[in-house]
């Protein structure tokens, strides 16, 4: 055991966040720690990490263990760079070389006494240096920085110069350096691009010290936690197991509790039926029996209802009109901000229905080419194509689109002004926005309840072709499976942009993954454009798109070369596709050849045919056609697998 928490209990005033929360965390386990937004995830950590002082229970953490926390905002101003972050983090191994190179000089001029006692604390510092694994001090700092997105150029940056998702990136690579015991994350995967989520996965899964996990990102918490622990309504509940396994153990839990309260509630209507019509005889024995079974209803234990809170929060996404089957046509986009080419010579299109997802690292101008599309910046060149009666809903990551000095009602009702005063209400209710609420400031509001608000206000547009960038940030696990939801039966067009992979591989059909190179496309859901990746297949139905020129020259010999190889790779892969399609199907006919073989035996043993010559023989004959059949096919099959 590493950590055992045991009846934690929290209050805010009147609000009791955290009410006897309990459970331990065994040495090198992961867990995640769950639940709705403001469930007290964060506060939970905060107290397990001494920022906040629980009203009641112990957070005990084992002799000697030590812990790293990592909180959503980071509010440091250091004026060290970020290099000299890492080598601070590294200091006692730092100290400890520079204190084994010392020896190793004073050695050569000592004896006697004084040698005998630098040489046992050379040995005893060497060995404790090898232990920390002190030989590999820089690889590591390298490692790390470079995994999590930093590259050599941003190592001499100073700490208060970044923005809030390098320093929390900083603040990671040094909890990651220091090697605790356990480590707390809130959110750490943030402000990770798709490439540096990966690579934190693969550390914490082989992380040789406990881990536990504040996240949205489900795919995430499904590679890296063997244990769920759920906050809800206060109070807590342990599932052994990944988040996909939690999430069907919780489904299972919540129809199992829920059949037994409708089961209860039915027996209760039931009973009060019977008793109401006992006492409706106005007979003294009829009551006696009413009164009787009052008594037993009255020591019945009620169960309460089971929180439904996937029914808080209901999205109803509907276009007004279809739009034509051409949506969006993109040919030949670049933009370059001075120096800085995000894109050059870019060509897509979306058809009707169609939902495309947007994947990529950071800066390679995702979010500028959705803005591009929804006329909120101008590209350097290239042409955009609206299909016929296209209207768009745009979502912004950045809530550019909310007026901050608004109240959430008028921001709505300004927007929408034909919407009657309970039509808002009841739009705004359904995002969790009730009673008094709804007259706040947007200004106000954080930056997950902006996200709901623009999500209310997208509901409303009855749009038919939906650009989302982001659209899962600081959202809850639940609302996300909620949008979800939503869009996976959505009968318009939606293309966006997202680092949530759980939600991509539920709502994408197809996935465009940019680069400064240029754009592949791929007509499948996350796990099929992952697959395809990292095995270095090129889609056979993508379309070329001309990479950026380095800035020398016209560049129009390597751009021509590129387009050469594009053409070369798409013509082989769609041979391959070929190949693995005649194989599929040749193999079926063997199949097919073979079970009809194995019948005609059957009969041919058969009393029946044994009496009848002439059926017997036209079996026969029939068998040995397959046969030869089957040998012509089974050389096919091994020049096709050869291929």
């Amino acid at each position: 055991m590493i950590l055992d928490c045991q009846k934690i209990s929290k209050a805010f005033g009147s609000e009791t966040i955290l009410d006897k929360v309990s459970f331990m965390i065994n040495d090198q386990e992961k867990a995640a720690l769950i639940g709705i937004n403001g469930a007290g995830k964060t506060t939970l950590l905060k107290i397990i990490a001494g920022e906040y002082e629980a009203d009641s229970g112990n957070v005990i953490l084992a002799r000697g263990a030590r812990l790293g926390y990592l909180p959503q905002v980071i509010g440091t101003d250091s004026g060290r760079t970020i290099y000299e972050e890492m080598l601070d983090a590294m200091k006692d191994i730092i100290d400890m070389e520079n204190r084994i190179r010392q020896l190793e000089k004073e050695i050569s001029r000592l004896s006697g006494q004084e040698l005998a006692a630098a040489m046992k604390e050379y040995s005893l510092l060497t060995e404790e240096y090898e232990k920390k694994d002190g030989y590999a001090w820089k690889s590591r700092i390298n490692g790390v920085l470079k995994g999590l997105g930093f590259d050599d150029a941003e190592y001499d940056l100073p700490i208060r110069s970044l923005s809030g998702g390098q320093k929390t990136r900083v603040a990671l690579s040094r909890i990651l350096l220091t090697r605790p015991d356990i480590i707390l994350l809130d959110e750490p995967t943030n402000h990770l691009d798709m490439d540096a989520i990966r690579w934190l996965e693969g550390f914490l899964s082989t992380y040789r010290g406990a881990v536990l996990i504040v996240s949205h990102d489900r795919y995430f918490l499904d590679r890296v936690v063997s244990k769920v622990i759920e906050i809800e309504q206060g109070t807590s509940q342990t599932f052994e197991g990944s988040y996909s396994r939690y999430a069907e153990k919780k489904k299972a839990q919540r129809d199992a509790q829920m059949k037994q309260y409708l089961n209860q509630q039915q027996e209760i209507a039931h009973q009060q039926e019977v008793i109401a019509k006992l006492k409706s005889f106005n007979r003294e024995k009829s009551i006696r029996r009413a009164e009787s079974r009052e008594k037993m209803l009255d020591k019945m234990e009620r169960l309460e209802a089971p929180p439904r809170i996937m029914d808080r929060m209901r999205i109803s996404l509907e276009p007004e009109i279809m739009s034509g089957n051409d949506v969006l046509t993109i040919e030949g986009l670049s933009k370059s901000f001075g120096d800085r080419h995000l894109f050059c010579n870019l060509n897509l299109s979306i058809k009707r229905g169609e939902k495309v997802a947007l994947l990529g690292a950071n800066g390679t101008g995702k979010t500028t080419l959705m803005k591009i599309i929804n006329r909120r910046l101008k590209a350097d060149s290239g042409r955009i194509t609206y299909g016929a009666k296209v209207t768009i809903g745009y979502y912004d990551q950045e809530q550019h689109i909310l007026d901050d000095s608004k109240t959430i009602f008028d921001e709505i009702s300004d927007a929408y002004p034909k919407l009657t005063h309970n039509k808002i209400r009841n739009v705004l209710a359904a995002f969790l926005f009730t009673g008094d609420r709804v007259f706040e400031t947007i200004g106000h509001l954080s930056g997950g309840e902006k996200g709901r608000v623009s999500l209310a206000k997208l509901m409303l547009s009855n749009a038919n072709f939906l650009i989302l960038d982001e659209p899962t940030n600081h959202l809850d696990i639940m609302s996300r499976e909620i949008l979800e939801d939503a869009l996976c039966s959505y009968q318009g067009t939606v293309f966006y942009v997202s680092h949530d992979r759980y939600f991509i591989n539920r709502t994408a059909e197809r996935i465009l993954d940019l680069s400064s190179e240029g754009i592949v496309n791929y007509k499948g859901n996350y796990s099929y454009y992952l697959e395809q990746k990292e095995a270095g297949n090129i889609p056979a139905d993508s379309d070329p798109v001309s990479s950026l020129s380095d800035g020398q020259g016209s560049g129009l010999p390597e751009r021509t070369s590129s387009k050469e190889d594009w053409m070369k790779a798409r013509e082989e892969a769609a041979r391959q596709r070929k190949l693995a399609n005649d194989l599929k199907k040749t193999e079926h006919k063997i199949a097919e050849l073979e079970q009809e073989n194995e019948r005609i035996q059957e009969d041919m043993n058969s009393p029946d045919c044994s009496s009848d010559p002439d059926k017997l023989l036209a079996l026969s004959k029939q068998y040995e056609e397959n046969e030869s059949a089957l040998l012509t096919l089974y050389e096919q099959w091994e020049e096709l697998a050869d291929e």
